[in-house]
């Protein structure tokens, strides 16, 4: 940077409760290029990512809470950020290096701020290399880019850039994570990729810091898109834009998008509208004092007086927009305001001055497109670097012997040795794709196999395995096991009633409920229709019991529904234990199916348990006195022992 630019910009921004950057820079790192509306009101957006986001409370119980108000402030309110600023300053000697590096980083954004982008520069650097603090490096490595882009140092943002976008997946601080994807979009605008801008912009709105709002995301949207022929001044999205910033009490925001929508009716060759929405807005403009918005209010107050025909307001509103400017730099704003300087001197009739206003916009217009073609050019250029290097790196790893015959060769054998490797990574991805597939239907199939289509529990067959061997396994441990079997009361007419998806819904729910009520090893298999199995190894005919009445008054308890229809289904049960018909598979599957079928002849929603001298559980679960069946006896409802 100039020294000359640099003193202006420090005059500038004397005033401490109105400072004002040189922000003419920052129009060509957030430039929207569409002849000569590219650079309005979005220069703001690149320092004022993230503030506004918290409010500083009066407060400072130690340093460190105090550095984060002061950065919490910058921008929502600037004067008492440079007034805490300096109050941090005086008491320095007793930071710790954390917090000194924390202060540093402030001071490199005040620096920034205030356009002085090459000292800010070296500062954040610093920041990033030393700090020791992967939040703070990456906040201020991010914050690079903008700087590296208002002074045209096009390769080394792309590269940095590049490297944050590898990067970012470590990132876990909200703030920073935030910061980074902000600015990587405002990069990929200034390399003219604007719909990699535009996913690192809809990014940003799921990945939100606390206490953020949508403001910052849907701004950064609307000047990334307010170009294309499908954004006008009615969009609805431009409006809802400008109200959630507004809620958010973002003035810089709100102003960035007014001044988009001043130049989208200039687009759509509506001047007046334009100069109304100036008139309202200019008041506010000025009490934030942003540069930007104030030399942009002035080009198009400009533009839309050239429009309507009003020749010497247009020419003062031109100068006093040039007074803004260094008239040695080549910018946006310039180019405009010649544009509009010339077209007024060429419709007075003042030939000698018109070619002169021509003159410099054509010097202006030359400027842009080299700067346009040198960012592009930079851009190519790093992208062709970050290829280079990962193909060497991929060729090294697979075979040294490929990479010494390929430097030999000409261009023409290089290029045909890359579709070779090519091809066969096609190929062995295919084949690695095809063998994955193939593993995971075996998986999927070997689980059809054994798993219940519907439910997801064990099917019928399994079951009846699984239960055998685990049996045979509670034989040879001397251990108890009991049999539940579980069948729906009146199932039939739920799926009569209300359509077999209810009866689908309720078996899913009937299967959810007695999971809960079960252990991991217990063994539960669906054997058909609404009727379930349940092997519970290691578990009295007491145990059983318990559990099977648990299982029933849940589910007779617990509504049903699918689509909004809600029913209640009741369960009858049977059991039968290890105790009694010992560890045979087939005689307990017996046993228990004739104490379920006792139990729906009883009057069904019980639990009925075949013993010799087995308990009856009531519907509530109570044990029924006196209700002791002698060995080998068939199991009887309640109703029989009444």
């Amino acid at each position: 940077m100039k020294s000359s630019k640099a003193s202006s910009n420090q005059r500038r921004c004397q005033s401490p409760a109105r400072p004002i950057p040189d922000t003419r820079r920052d129009m060509r790192m957030l430039r929207l290029p569409v002849r000569y509306r590219s650079w309005p009101a979005c220069v703001g957006l690149a320092l004022c990512a993230i503030a506004g986001m918290t409010r500083a409370s009066a407060a400072i119980p130690d340093p460190a809470a105090f550095l984060a108000q002061i950065d919490s402030v910058r921008t929502s309110d600037h004067p008492r950020f440079v007034r805490m600023l300096a109050q941090i300053h005086r008491e320095a000697p007793r930071l710790n290096p954390a917090e000194q590096w924390h202060l540093r980083y402030l001071d490199a954004w005040q620096t920034a701020y205030q356009g002085d982008y090459t000292k800010a520069d070296a500062q954040l650097r610093a920041v990033a290399e030393h700090a020791g603090d992967a939040t703070l490096a990456a906040r201020a490595s991010a914050m690079r880019l903008t700087g590296l882009g208002f002074t045209r140092r096009y390769e080394e943002a792309f590269a940095l850039a590049d490297r944050l976008a590898t990067d970012l997946p470590n990132i876990k601080d909200p703030l920073a994570r935030f910061q980074v994807l902000f600015n990587l979009a405002q990069s990929m605008l200034l390399a003219d990729k604007r719909d990699l801008a535009l996913n690192y912009a809809r990014m940003i709105e799921s990945n939100l810091p606390p206490g953020a709002t949508l403001c910052p995301p849907r701004s950064l949207q609307i000047t990334i898109r307010y170009d294309s022929p499908t954004l006008t001044s009615s969009s609805p999205e431009f409006h809802q834009a400008i109200e959630t910033c507004k809620a958010a009490g973002q003035p810089v925001y709100v102003n960035t998008l007014r001044l988009v929508m001043v130049d989208t009716y200039l687009r759509e060759n509506q001047p007046a509208k334009a100069l109304a929405l100036l008139d309202r807005i200019e008041p506010g403009i000025k009490r934030n004092g942003l540069y930007a918005h104030i030399e942009s209010t002035a080009v198009f107050r400009a533009r839309a007086l050239l429009a309507l025909g009003r020749l010497a307001d247009a020419r003062t509103a031109a100068l006093a927009a040039l007074s803004l400017s260094d008239p040695n730099e080549i910018s946006e704003a310039l180019k405009a305001v010649y544009e509009v300087l010339y077209k007024v001197e060429k419709e007075r009739g003042d030939t000698a001055v018109a070619l002169s206003y021509f003159e410099r916009y054509t010097v202006q217009d030359k400027g842009y497109l080299n700067d346009v073609s040198a960012r592009a050019l930079a851009y190519q250029t790093v992208q062709q670097h970050l290829l280079t290097g990962k193909l060497e790196t991929e060729k090294l790893s697979r075979q040294n012997a490929m990479l010494r015959l390929q430097r030999a060769l000409d261009a023409k054998a290089v290029e045909t040795g890359r579709l070779y490797i090519l091809m066969l990574l096609l190929i062995v991805a295919f084949i690695a794709s095809w063998l994955y597939r193939l593993k995971r239907s075996q998986l999927r199939f070997k689980r059809l196999s054994h798993h219940d289509g519907l439910t997801g529990i064990f099917n019928h067959q399994h079951f009846i395995g699984e239960a055998a061997r685990v049996l045979q396994a509670s034989k040879k441990k001397k251990e108890q096991a009991c049999l539940i079997s579980i069948d729906l009361d009146y199932f039939k007419q739920v799926n009569d009633t209300h359509g077999h998806a209810m009866g689908d819904a309720v078996l899913k729910q009937t299967v959810a409920i007695c999971q809960q009520e079960l252990r991991p090893a217990d063994l539960f298999g669906r054997l058909g229709g609404e009727e379930f199995g349940i092997l519970l190894a290691g578990c009295s005919r007491h145990q059983g019991l318990e559990i099977a009445n648990r299982i029933r008054i849940a589910i007779d308890a617990t509504p049903m529904g699918h689509d909004d229809c809600v029913i209640t289904i009741s369960a009858s049960v049977g059991l039968a234990s290890t105790e009694v018909s010992g560890h045979d598979l087939q005689r307990l599957c017996k046993e228990a199916d004739a104490a379920l079928y006792r139990a729906k002849g009883a009057g069904r929603n019980r639990v009925v348990a075949h013993a010799g001298t087995g308990d009856l559980l009531d519907k509530e679960g109570i044990p029924v006195p006196g209700s002791t069946l002698r060995s080998g006896a068939t199991p009887v409802s309640v109703a029989e022992l009444e």
